[in-house]
């Protein structure tokens, strides 16, 4: 088989996939397929919404005592030098 029969196969199997995918997301069971997962995602954006919301807190609170650490160990270091 030359690479130009090679070519012309994959355009045919590309199209004849986009066809199928197309027949199939036209159908009844694959705008319930999407609407599906059009649902999903909205679920999982929502989730990740809360994630983000709850553990920003955290991190913002873990920054806070950070520095509050470090500032004490700045304090002990110079009170040490002096």
């Amino acid at each position: 088989m030359t690479s130009g029969q090679k070519f012309l196969g994959g355009i045919l199997l590309g199209v004849a996939a986009g066809v199928a995918i197309a027949l199939f997301v036209n159908s009844d069971k694959g705008k319930e397929l999407i609407s599906d997962l059009s649902d999903a995602a909205g679920d999982a954006g929502d989730k990740l919404k809360t994630k983000y919301a709850e553990y920003g807190d955290q991190v913002k609170d873990f920054i806070k005592k950070g520095k509050s650490f470090l500032q004490d160990m700045e304090d002990k270091a110079k009170d040490i030098a002096v």
